[in-house]
């Protein structure tokens, strides 16, 4: 919770690239996450055919993958 993203998709009242902050992340089987976007809209049920990590989360993960 906390990570930074961006759409990848347009949503309702989102346009592609508008930039957001995870607020709620669920799921076992499909992750899926609940996002607060910078222009105030919030949408539910993402996961990555929608959102993509973006900043210090895309680096962090980038460095996990390059480990395995």
């Amino acid at each position: 919770m906390g990570d930074r993203v961006t759409s990848t998709i347009e949503l309702d009242g989102v346009p592609v690239g508008t930039a957001g902050r995870v607020i709620l992340a669920n799921g076992f089987n499909w992750q899926r996450y609940r996002v607060l976007f910078a222009n105030g809209a919030e949408h539910g049920d993402l996961d990555q055919r929608s959102i993509a990590p973006a900043g210090k989360t895309a680096k962090r993960l980038a460095k996990a993958a390059a480990k395995r």
